[in-house]
């Protein structure tokens, strides 16, 4: 794929976005970004450490009251000016989203770079019709609930959807008058950049917004544990996640964690197997099976589950890998050969373990020799307590495991520390709803109902706290005041 960097993009790959500007990181410490395609560096970023993090804080402390002391209407002025100039640029994002993670360019147009212009229309839309003033109260005794920006904010985004991550953080948080530091994943970092730089074209006040790069220890641990930052708001693994809280508590500030899941999709026998079937398989593999509300687990009715085996094991079969610049509907590799390693452990301890491997497996796809492509994979007959049952895979790998009765249904749905996602298919629509309920998890899709751009994401248990999305997006970066009389 061409390189979509223009020269002064490039130019800026070594540099931070502290306090309105592009500036050099305090201290020595490069990264190469490898293609996950074939293996050759893309370019070089810097490194940051606590004195960037210590500069970016500063920034954002010095900004904070002028920013959060706006009109609303100017604040939302700038969001609709980013959102123009996002859509003025979106094919050279699609293009740094598929060079840097590996995603396939027809993804990254259609589905990577698109969320976070969705979440910037819903947020700038929500903006607008927000109450931060409640009346609460009577006449007698009037009451006012005010909901403030609740000051610096630190964000840390991952590499699998990057734009959706940072979108539906840094949007919300800088409409409401917060201003922001952020470190997105050291694996993709340069969408992330684009958009900083997007920011400052923007015209958005200096400090208001700023970028470190780095990794956890350098810089995630720093903003985590830094006294004037108010709240993290952080997407990763859900052992991160643990490590966020636990940095943070020193300092009380508010944490929100969405983090990993092994989301069920509970198949009854009386829907339409061959449709739902593919349709589940084909959203399992979606993005080369790293997303975090992925329906790795399928879960099928006994009477059915013979056939839907079949049907799993003949999609994975068809399911095309090739490279992210290719147009059309195909998998690419995975983001890192780490990721690559570990999906292939987990693939061979599938095997050890006795779960009926039935398409895929482990080793690269035919033709494949560099890069860190996947084989979209299928086991059956999985039972709970395997290590592929309950491990965050995050490649393209499939779980199916049969069920006798709606309570069985559930039981097996809920057994894992994880309550991100899930789905339910059945014909019987107050089965549904009426599985949907029991099931301990954040979010519920009934018989292939997409999600809305306001509803709300996040989980339960092991899966993180909090929620993105819609107004409870909006709530997570605002102080509750509440004023008698």
């Amino acid at each position: 794929m061409p390189s979509p960097f223009t020269d002064a993009f490039h130019a800026i790959h070594d540099r931070f976005f502290i306090d309105g500007a592009w500036v050099l990181p305090a201290r020595a410490g490069t990264r190469d970004l490898v293609s996950a395609s074939d293996e050759t560096r893309l370019t070089t970023i810097s490194m940051g450490s606590e004195v960037d993090v210590d500069r970016a804080v500063a920034a954002a402390g010095k900004a904070l009251p002028g920013w959060s002391g706006r009109p609303l209407a100017e604040r939302i002025g700038l969001l609709e000016r980013l959102l123009a100039i996002y859509t003025e640029r979106y094919e050279e994002l699609a293009r740094t989203i598929s060079l840097e993670m590996g995603a396939p360019i027809d993804l990254a147009r259609n589905a990577q770079a698109r969320t976070g212009l969705t979440h910037l229309k819903s947020f700038i839309d929500l903006l607008g019709r927000f109450d931060f003033a409640e009346e609460i109260g009577t006449e007698a005794a009037p009451e006012t609930v005010l909901h403030e920006p609740i000051g610096i904010c630190g964000i840390i985004t991952p590499w699998n959807w990057p734009m959706n991550q940072m979108m539906a953080k840094v949007v919300p948080a800088l409409g409401v008058g917060c201003t922001v530091v952020m470190k997105p994943s050291e694996m993709a970092p340069l969408s992330a950049m684009l958009v900083a730089e997007m920011i400052r074209e923007a015209g958005f006040p200096a400090g208001v917004f700023n970028l470190v790069n780095g990794d956890g220890v350098g810089v995630g641990e720093p903003i985590c544990r830094h006294e004037d930052v108010a709240m993290i708001s952080f997407t990763g693994s859900t052992g991160a996640g643990v490590a966020v809280s636990r940095t943070a508590a020193a300092t009380v500030k508010r944490v929100v964690l969405e983090l990993g899941g092994k989301s069920p999709n509970i198949i009854f026998a009386d829907t339409d197997l061959e449709a739902v079937v593919r349709t589940g398989a084909a959203a399992c593999f979606r993005n080369s099976g790293q997303s975090c509300n992925a329906p790795t687990r399928m879960l099928v009715e006994r009477g059915a589950y013979d056939a839907a085996v079949g049907i799993a094991a003949e999609e994975a079969r068809r399911t095309a890998v090739d490279l992210p610049e290719k147009p059309g509907d195909h998998i690419g590799p995975l983001v890192s050969r780490a990721q690559y390693d570990r999906v292939q452990a987990l693939i061979e301890t599938g095997i050890a373990e006795g779960a009926r491997l039935v398409a895929g497996g482990t080793g690269k796809p035919p033709g494949f020799e560099r890069g860190h492509f996947a084989r979209a994979t299928v086991f059956a007959d999985v039972e709970s307590t395997m290590a592929i049952a309950q491990e965050e895979i995050f490649g393209p790998v499939l779980a199916i495991q049969p069920f006798d009765t709606e309570e069985d249904a559930v039981r097996i749905a809920n057994d894992t520390r994880y309550g991100l996602n899930a789905q339910v298919q059945s014909a019987d629509r107050a089965r549904a709803l009426r599985v949907a309920r029991r099931l301990d998890c954040g979010m519920v899709q009934i018989n292939g109902a997409k999600r809305g751009p306001m509803a709300p994401f996040g989980g339960y248990k092991h899966s993180g706290n909090g929620r993105e999305s819609g107004i409870w997006g909006l709530r997570e970066f605002l102080e509750i005041k509440a004023v008698s009389g």
